[in-house]
């Protein structure tokens, strides 16, 4: 899809790297589909084990937000959009107005994660066609009246408190960081036990390598493949945080105006994927998010090697084994390795925090240091630190490298003293 922002507001990233907040579809690509064949164009209902998971679970009782351009009334969306909010200022109250330049974009979105269909098996059908949607429009460029930042974060939180259990969000950005006021809302939605799913990005709209929200520790990141299930070349991005990848080619969505299109992007596959979380959470309700995590990856389809990897994560998604598999419950969640985000704000903003004083009526001992040896890489990214020396690297190496360099200098200026003296004395 194409950029959805080049204004201040919208670079405004913790890296200071210029960055662009886009939503992460091909739209310009989608072409009209027949109504009559519609639903048979949905070939992932079959390949990836839906309608299998659907013998159990079509999604009731979960409450999915969709963070994106707004959630049309559509018919195939009757009666599935249970609230919304605008926090882009442009939208309206219900977030029900599409807004921003790709308006259509989070209607496509949310036909593919709940769709009830034209009735009967005509029109198109959501992978969680008994779950609820909350419609949260945000919209990114100069008619917002709101920071994409702020948007972001509010949205969050918004979810959160109007009772999602999963939230989607097809877009991201082209930078590994994001802003500090994303660190409160990401963990808000972790400690309410809520799954964030996020789209990886593709290549084809300049997203080569994933970008936060999906690097955020404990979002599940979602990469693209096409209809033979490999990495799509253009609809898809590669990182070492992805969790699990599904289609994200000839994906069948419809408009704001009703009408069905064939579309592609990681936009498509993330939504697939928060479907099933649904799907899961509807099953097991007894589960909490990270168990919900730990059964999504531990019986998705290994692909490629290694597994999990920077290009298919843990492999295909299979929402038949999802909802029946018996998988082990756990304690923490999977993603979030080698750390979750608490400890990574502990880690990586520790620098930007204030150092306490004490006040003139306080006679206080000197601030204690923090336990451990300060970190001199605090503000480099984990990929970029595992390329540095090791602390061994210096003794080990460096130093008996640097010390025979000078002993083999100072040996050759003394011979080439000598050779010149000796020389000399010839000539006289």
């Amino acid at each position: 899809m194409n950029e959805a922002t080049r204004n201040g507001r919208g670079r405004r990233f913790i890296s200071s790297v210029a960055a662009v907040l886009v939503v992460a579809a091909t739209f310009g690509a989608a072409q009209p589909a027949h109504a009559d064949y519609v639903r048979d164009l949905e070939y992932w209902l079959d390949d990836y084990g839906i309608r299998e998971a659907w013998q159990t679970t079509r999604g009731a009782g979960q409450r999915i937000a969709v963070i994106d351009t707004g959630v049309a009334d559509v018919s195939e969306l009757a009666g599935a959009v249970v609230g919304g909010t605008d926090v882009s200022g442009i939208g309206s109250p219900d977030g029900r107005e599409p807004v921003g330049e790709e308006s259509s974009h989070g209607t496509l979105v949310g036909t593919i994660l709940a769709a009830r269909g034209d009735g009967g098996d005509a029109g198109v059908i959501g992978v969680a066609p008994e779950a609820e949607l909350l419609s949260i429009s945000v919209a990114f460029g100069d008619a917002a009246a709101a920071s994409t930042d702020d948007q972001i974060a509010n949205a969050v939180r918004w979810a959160v408190d109007n009772g999602a259990t999963v939230i989607n969000m097809s877009l991201t950005t082209n930078t590994l960081t994001w802003p500090e006021s994303w660190d409160d809302a990401f963990l808000y939605a972790f400690e309410n036990d809520v799954v964030v799913i996020a789209a990886a990005g593709n290549r084809g709209a300049g997203t080569v390598e994933v970008g936060a929200p999906a690097t955020i520790p404990g979002v599940v990141a979602v990469a693209g493949v096409d209809r033979a299930g490999d990495a799509s070349f253009d609809a898809s991005s590669q990182g070492i945080t992805l969790a699990v990848a599904a289609p994200s080619e000839e994906l069948v969505g419809v408009t704001p105006s009703g009408d069905p299109v064939l579309w592609s992007g990681t936009s498509g596959a993330a939504p697939i994927v928060a479907g099933v979380v649904a799907l899961i959470r509807s099953a097991h309700p007894d589960l909490d998010a990270d168990s919900v995590i730990e059964r999504l990856i531990r019986t998705a389809k290994p692909k490629g090697d290694p597994v999990p990897g920077p290009i298919y994560g843990y492999g295909l998604v299979d929402a038949a084994a999802a909802v029946t598999a018996d998988v082990a419950p756990v304690d923490s969640n999977p993603l979030a390795v080698p750390y979750d985000l608490a400890e990574w704000i502990r880690l990586y903003r520790r620098s930007d925090a204030p150092t306490p004083q004490p006040t003139a009526e306080q006679s206080a001992p000197p601030v204690a240091a923090p336990k451990g040896p300060a970190d001199p890489y605090g503000f480099i990214p984990v990929w970029l630190r595992q390329a540095l020396p090791t602390t061994g690297f210096l003794p080990g190496v460096l130093l008996p490298v640097s010390v025979f360099a000078v002993f083999g200098a100072l040996l050759a200026l003394t011979v080439a003293g000598t050779v010149r003296a000796a020389r000399r004395a010839q000539r006289k």
